[in-house]
């Protein structure tokens, strides 16, 4: 039986996910979590195989959380569940240690896959994902600038997206508004933008 927790803070999601599963005879939500914090405290009493992260959970970042599950329980294999497109986050889940990124909007049955592949010892991605990958391993594709930036940037920058203040970003990510503001300087400097509205406007067009 391969034991799944599932990281989400919308209660909805999290028993979607357990219904949908529960088709499949070798695979059972044993844990749910709707933090990171919350994951990782529950992993040292019930121990699960595979944990499905959700990129918006509260507090820090799903890219921290995740490299702080596999320095933790390095047994365990994490597989990003999220609601963005691949193009967002899938590359930056699977370089933090991920052993597949699945969409949403994805079937069940790619879920299901995901976990049994994981579970191997393989790593799910998407065929589209695949493609992407194989071409700019080939050189045969630019990435797009913010790919080059840090964890914590391209968070501020896809918040920045989002309409948030300064001081709202800085309690989502329990930073102090200088803080949040040094990043943003940051920001300017590597893609090359002039003001706050330029890095709103990258981050709508980029889909973050």
């Amino acid at each position: 039986m391969i034991r799944v927790m599932s990281v989400d803070d919308h209660r909805i999601v999290r028993e979607g996910v357990t219904r949908l599963l529960e088709e499949s005879p070798d695979i059972r939500v044993t844990a749910q979590a709707t933090s990171g914090a919350g994951a990782l405290d529950q992993l040292t009493k019930k121990p699960v195989d595979i944990v499905l992260l959700d990129v918006a959970i509260p507090g820090t970042s799903f890219v921290e959380t995740l490299r702080d599950l596999r320095e933790r329980f390095p047994k365990i294999k994490v597989i990003v569940l999220s609601g963005h497109a691949e193009e967002e986050y899938a590359v930056r889940a699977l370089k933090a240690g991920a052993s597949g990124y699945v969409t949403k909007e994805h079937s069940s049955e790619e879920l299901i896959a995901a976990i049994r592949k994981a579970h191997g010892g393989g790593t799910y991605v998407s065929a589209e994902l695949a493609e992407r990958l194989a071409r700019e391993i080939g050189g045969l594709s630019v990435s797009p600038s913010h790919e080059a930036l840090s964890d914590r940037e391209h968070e501020v920058l896809r918040l920045l997206g989002k309409g948030r203040s300064v001081k709202e970003i800085g309690a989502d990510l329990e930073l102090s508004p200088k803080t949040v503001s040094t990043y943003r300087t940051r920001l300017l400097e590597k893609l090359g933008l002039k003001t706050t509205a330029d890095l709103i406007r990258y981050a709508v067009e980029h889909k973050m």
